[in-house]
């Protein structure tokens, strides 16, 4: 049989909301590559780190091993009929004897806008509960309340092309370097193209965006508002406030000026804890303009998140920096479709286009165009109030759909007591192994990106298509058309011999009806087609009958959404955080993104290669605190909060100030565990959010996962353990489960991927596999990396007998304790101490380490495990491998990766700049010439930069 010819599928990426544009490369139902597409005005062809290897998440090891592939129901494999009818059975069954208000549905703003337009009319219309809200309640849903409660409707003003025209960039709680780099990029080129343009970074943490600013006002947690109204202050006293605007074309400024007459310099910079000379820069800077605003999570994950939200956009407006090129406030969305569940009323309090719940004449629209003959006037509840009810046995049904509460909702103690008390849930997922799934009653297996059909709006109101390049996995099947299917079998018990609700017979059919649903609104898009996406491209709303093109920039005449067309400036006091931190808990926890991972990692944690920046779980901790806590870089340390309790290794970093501490928002239990102590039968740990709170803002309803107050304290787990192989790639899938269930039977545990160096890979294709390298001895192999700690014996330094058992079990699984020849043993099991090392001889007759186990002495396990992730010969070293204590003369560290693109080392970098002369400019080209680091995604630029300037000044 002839073999399938390769195609190209124009598509758009699922990661965050910049929505950059992608080509899949295809081959039958494989797909083999991806590229930027350098078409799509969203990104022009750039990819970031997590974009550019999006087909190494869709390799046949990852579909075949790690995606479900067909219906669960009580953890036996049925089929779809079966699976259909038991969903609506169950859901009908609560219905009728505990209300509709006793089910909840939990989606993701990685949906589609077809699929939660779906979802919401199953739930408002058929079911007739408003339980229906998504995750972007913990992303997005503050940003929303600060446009509407200013602005008049959820509506960001600006472009990217924004980004070209500013005079000042005001970026406020957001690493946009790590968390949107392809907009960074573009960034980059503006300043470039216009030096005399001013970055201003407002953020706790010296990240990498605070890095590249002319100014970064390094605030305390939570005093966003008190900066803001201290800056309007200002504007105020220096004149830099527009009054003819305010007078034109808002209300409310006088109770806002009021206000802000308190707000002095000197008390403001106390609050905050940064200089008056810097809010004095920040206010001139601002107030002369064109002023851009770019803002994300440290503003909308807060208990006064929409506080934090409008006292921006009050800036703009009192300043007139709105609705002209340049100027604005511009929300960065977190999640790649987070702005189209919006759109489609995807959340516990809105309907279809915007409308409001509790509006009758809206609520009378939707209904007449669902053909019911209501929708419910009650607001339904939001993600933490869905879980809390589900805890307290109010919900009795809940419906999980593309999303991972069990890792990504704050306080896991009651989300985990809700998952295990609710009657019946529902995990509609593409990956099997979420930390939610083994919750499930019923597993529904979804089509995941590169085989779905439908539309996403990114963050500057962009609605692109998103394309199907190869068939679903198995038995899976669209989101929408599992929702419809569920729907029709529903209506045969809520609705009887009446025409279906739901008559979609594709995901265009879904997307006609939310385009008829926005006529006359704020994002009408009547004058766009599915063929205009596709002869026009993606295009902006609003979008009315009879308009050319979408329109890029909102307000430009001073008319706004609201009932008399003028803006409202919000007056709000400022409150401090939500949990101070006091002399029990005296640390500020603060959560945030990796550069290269996304959420909860059920995608980007099957990719070795993106572990190799933040190759594992860690606490930044600044070096006075770690010389107070008498810490090295990684010693455990244990954090407690008021609501749980995690153990993770201790790293210096000069990013955060004293008495604060960073933990990456990613780690779940897939990654880390273990039960705190190594006792038998404890609770084991859940990750960053055992950590979180869930109070959250009244307006929005979003929970302040941004920030906590811990106690930090040196974990007393002294025995070590470390293991690592390299696993045939087709069996990596199966050894991670049996290793995740070994973790809880240790104090503390991690388990993350790892690859090989790409060595002579001057042109990596995107979209190749890992293992394909000219490294001998691994080909085919992915590695992993388990770490663990236990209580010790004080007298012997040996753990418990159950420990013990674990570690063995953790050796089996990894392929360490046959009588295979090619293993060398050391034990010693009165101290605890073991030693286990599998190698091979390749080809060429090198001798390569394939797997090694540490136990007890681990002094050794940086070069160790060095040798194995650097698959370097081991032949000269035998002795050393297995003596403990024991090192080589010149021992290697592992590496320190700074390009994923083309796999570039610190250590190669540092090398390279020392031969490099010139400015800091010539010696960035130097680097990229030379090993190329930067010139592909360019999501390692800000590194780079920085070690250039660093290693400039050492010389």
């Amino acid at each position: 049989m002839a073999a399938t010819a390769p195609k190209e599928t124009r598509s758009t990426c699922p990661y965050c909301g910049v929505g950059c544009g992608v080509i899949i490369e295809s081959q039958g139902s494989q797909i083999t590559g991806v590229r930027g597409d350098p078409e799509h005005p969203a990104n022009f062809g750039r990819l970031c780190s997590k974009g550019s290897t999006l087909a190494l998440s869709a390799s046949a090891p990852v579909t075949l091993h790690q995606r479900l592939r067909q219906p669960v129901l009580d953890g036996q494999a049925v089929g779809w009929d079966q699976a259909v009818g038991a969903a609506a059975d169950r859901l009908a069954a609560i219905t009728s004897a505990d209300g509709p208000d006793a089910i909840g549905l939990y989606l993701s703003g990685q949906l589609l806008t077809e699929d939660y337009y779906v979802f919401n009319k199953l739930a408002k219309g058929l079911l007739g509960t408003n339980n229906v809200d998504t995750n972007s309640r913990l992303c997005m849903s503050s940003a929303v309340a600060g446009y509407k409660a200013t602005l008049g409707a959820d509506a960001p003003p600006c472009s990217y092309e924004d980004l070209d025209h500013a005079g000042t960039v005001f970026i406020a709680g957001s690493n946009m370097a790590w968390a949107h780099p392809v907009l960074f990029r573009r960034l980059e080129d503006a300043k470039r193209a216009k030096p005399e343009q001013k970055w201003i970074v407002v953020d706790p943490r010296r990240t990498e965006t605070a890095e590249s600013a002319d100014l970064h006002l390094q605030i305390l947690p939570g005093t966003d508002v008190a900066l803001f109204h201290g800056l309007l202050h200002l504007m105020l006293w220096e004149g830099l406030t527009d009054a003819t605007y305010i007078a034109a074309h808002t209300t409310g400024f006088n109770a806002l000026r009021d206000r802000v007459r308190n707000f002095h310099p000197k008390e403001v910079a106390r609050l905050c804890g940064i200089t008056e000379t810097d809010l004095v820069q920040a206010a001139r800077w601002f107030g002369q303009g064109p002023t851009l605003s770019l803002y994300c999570q440290g503003l909308n994950q807060s208990h006064a998140g929409t506080a934090k939200n409008a006292a921006l956009i009050n800036l703009h407006l009192a300043t007139a920096h709105i609705g002209k090129p340049g100027a604005g406030p511009f929300s960065l969305t977190g999640q790649p479709n987070a702005m189209g569940g919006r759109e489609v009323g995807g959340l516990a309090n809105l309907l279809s286009a915007h409308r409001d719940m509790g509006n009758a004449q809206h609520r009378a629209e939707v209904a007449a165009l669902w053909g019911v003959p209501q929708v419910p006037s009650t607001p339904g509840k939001t993600a933490v109030e869905m879980f809390e009810a589900a805890a307290d046995g109010q919900i009795k049904a809940l419906w999980i759909v593309c999303t991972n509460p069990a890792q990504s909702l704050p306080h896991q103690a009651t989300v985990r007591r809700a998952l295990e008390r609710a009657e019946f849930v529902i995990v509609q997922e593409a990956f099997a192994h979420t930390e939610t799934t083994p919750y499930a009653d019923l597993l529904l297996p979804a089509s995941s990106w590169g085989e779905k059909e439908g539309t996403v709006t990114n963050s500057e109101r962009r609605i692109s298509r998103v394309r199907s390049a190869v068939p679903a996995p198995g038995q899976a099947r669209h989101d929408w058309d599992i929702a419809v299917a569920v729907a029709r079998r529903l209506e045969q018990h809520l609705r009887p011999g009446q025409p279906t609700l739901f008559p979609y017979v594709d995901a265009q059919a879904v997307w006609n009806e939310h385009r008829q649903s926005t006529a006359g609104r704020d994002l009408d898009i009547t004058g766009l087609d599915w063929n205009k996406l596709d002869t026009l491209g993606p295009q902006q709303w609003p979008m009315p009958a009879g308009a050319a093109k979408g329109k890029g920039r909102l307000y430009a005449d001073g008319r706004y959404p609201t009932a008399d067309g003028r803006a409202v400036f919000f007056d709000a006091p400022y409150v401090p955080v939500a949990e101070p931190r006091d002399a029990r808990f005296p640390f500020s926890l603060n959560t945030g993104r990796l550069r290269d991972q996304w959420h909860g990692m059920s995608r980007t944690g099957t990719v070795g290669r993106l572990f190799g920046h933040a190759p594992e779980p860690a606490v930044e901790l600044h070096p006075q605190d770690m010389a107070r806590l008498k810490l090295a870089d990684g010693d455990l340390v244990r954090l407690r909060s008021r609501r749980g309790s995690l153990v993770l290794a201790a790293r210096r970093s000069q990013a955060v100030a004293p008495a604060q501490a960073f933990v990456a928002m990613h780690w779940g239990d897939q990654f880390l565990g273990g039960s705190g102590t190594g006792e038998a039968g404890d609770a084991p740990m859940r990750g960053v959010n055992s950590l979180t709170m869930d109070r959250f803002c009244p307006q929005s309803k979003q929970p302040e996962l941004k920030h906590a107050a811990v106690t930090i304290e040196a974990a007393a787990l002294p025995w070590r353990f470390l293991a690592a192989a390299w696993v045939p790639e087709m069996q990596v899938a199966e050894v991670r489960r049996q290793l995740q269930a070994l973790m809880p039977r240790f104090g503390f545990a991690s388990l993350v991927p790892f690859s090989a160096p790409r060595r002579g890979m001057q042109d990596p294709k995107p979209g190749r596999r890992d293992h394909d390298r000219t490294t001998p001895g691994i080909e085919n192999s992915e590695g992993l990396l388990f770490r663990a700690a236990a209580e010790a014996d004080k007298a012997s330094g040996a753990p418990a007998a159950a420990v013990i058992e674990a570690m063995h079990a953790v050796e089996e699984a990894l392929s360490l304790l046959s009588s295979d020849p090619t293993l060398l043993r050391y034990a010693d099991p009165a101290r605890g101490q073991r030693r286990t090392l599998r190698l091979l001889r390749d080809e060429a007759g090198d001798v390569r380490l394939q797997a090694f186990a540490l136990a007890g002495d681990a002094a050794a396990e940086r070069w160790v495990q060095a040798l194995l992730q650097r698959a370097e010969p081991v032949q000269t070293l035998a002795t050393q491998l297995l003596r403990p204590g024991a090192a080589p003369t010149t021992p290697r560290a592992p590496r320190t990766q700074v390009c994923n693109c083309f796999d570039v080392d610190e250590a190669s970098i540092t090398a390279c700049l020392s031969q490099a002369t010139g400015n800091d400019a010539q010696r960035l080209a130097h680097l990229q010439t030379t090993l190329k680091c930067g010139t592909q995604c360019g999501s390692c630029l800000p590194s780079l930069r920085r070690l250039a300037l660093v290693n400039h000044a050492l010389a």
